[in-house]
């Protein structure tokens, strides 16, 4: 056995066969590592283990035991890990298996998320790519989302591997011959009424949804401690009109995913489906739309170009689009109430817009549009 020690972890490396032969020795040196690293994190990469047998297996629980969280076990090849899931070992321990490694170099990026992007790999399948150190868990997190997202009814597609790229982990997605709902607004234009009907159809159903209560994080708790995060840049006043604003909407049960831009809708065949599920939340329409209103409209107003970088569209369709999904989801209200709902969406949209900005990142820019954010919260609230 080989051993390493990084940021207080030591990972134990293991090699070859551990059976009845060669566990009570494996044991023992195990045992004698520990003591040597008293209250260290012990962990171990088993990709070069070939087999491991029950004798093994019981070395590994005796470690676990000693330990007050699951043990990390990395790097387990096929063969390997399907011993320690028959077994019942991988409800004990933290088994992962060893990860293919994938290139990205010259794929066509189809879409960004909050955590990753999306790149298209083939013709049938998609990849994800996180860019997080925590990239693996919230992997897992977004898959046990999308699953629970698919048993209630919303089209998401799923995914069916795991892969690294370079330092970090992608998820695989199989979508046969799929483009964006963006893809279709830039190749036929022509077309852009029917695309944004479909796509507010779509919209609806997600918000059609309702789940137990506390089955998923509340928006509402989610936009408070947005609020928190910017309350350096507003007056004390104006951040307390902001807080009553959000106080004062009521907590709802229904399905909202948090990021609804046209990149994160995949259109495979005739069937829409979503692939970006790790910012799902419960709560009003308006979260999403105003989410949609920061997409297509505040991150356009003081920089023209964003649209045409990030969306492939002019300024002009990113209106179209914003302002003809508010126009088919009201149907049927009166232009009053339409107004009085835009308002809550505008400030949902810039209290988001106000907690993205990195003005250390582009100081002048950023600059401008905190100013034209506050002026318009400080017409609305005071």
């Amino acid at each position: 056995m080989t051993v390493s020690e990084k940021d207080g972890i030591v990972t134990i490396f293991l090699e070859g066969r551990i059976d009845s032969g060669n566990a009570t020795q494996v044991e023992k040196e195990i045992l004698g590592l520990m003591d040597e690293n008293p209250g260290k994190e012990i962990a171990f990469d088993a990709e070069k283990l070939d087999y491991i047998s029950s004798a093994g297996l019981r070395v590994l629980l005796k470690v676990q035991k000693a330990k007050a969280k699951p043990v990390m076990i990395s790097n387990v090849s096929g063969e390997v890990y399907d011993i320690f899931e028959t077994t019942g070992f991988t409800q004990l321990l933290n088994v992962r298996k060893k990860y293919r490694q994938i290139s990205v170099d010259g794929c066509e990026i189809i879409g960004k998320g909050a955590y990753g992007t999306v790149y298209r790999l083939d013709e049938d399948t998609v990849v994800k790519k996180y860019e997080s150190p925590e990239a693996l868990s919230m992997i897992e997190n977004e898959k046990k989302l999308a699953k629970l997202a698919f048993v209630a009814g919303i089209p998401t597609a799923i995914s069916f591997d795991i892969v690294k790229i370079g330092n970090t982990f992608g998820s695989v997605f199989e979508l046969l011959k799929a483009k964006t709902f963006n893809d279709l607004i830039k190749e036929k234009p022509s077309e852009a009424d029917e695309t944004i009907r479909k796509y507010t159809e779509l919209i609806k159903q997600v918000h059609s949804i309702s789940l137990a209560p506390g089955t998923l994080p509340s928006a509402k708790a989610e936009y408070l401690k947005k609020l928190d995060n910017i309350h350096p840049l507003l007056s004390d006043e104006l951040y307390e009109r902001m807080k009553e604003f959000y106080d004062s909407l009521p907590e709802d049960d229904h399905v909202i995913h948090g990021d609804l831009q046209m990149k994160n809708i995949m259109l495979s065949g005739d069937e829409p489906m979503l692939i970006d599920m790790d910012t799902l939340s419960q709560g009003l329409p308006i979260f999403d739309l105003g989410g949609i209103y920061l997409a297509y409209i505040a991150f356009v107003e003081d920089d023209p170009e964003n649209c045409k970088r990030f969306f492939g569209i002019d300024k002009e369709m990113a209106d179209r689009i914003f302002y003809g999904v508010m126009d088919n989801y009201y149907q049927g209200i009166s232009e009053q109430e339409k107004k009085e709902i835009l308002e809550k969406v505008k400030i949902i949209g810039y209290t988001n817009f106000l907690n993205m900005l990195k003005p250390e990142k582009h100081e002048e820019l950023a600059a401008l549009r905190i100013r034209h954010t506050i002026e318009f919260l400080k017409k609305v609230f005071c």
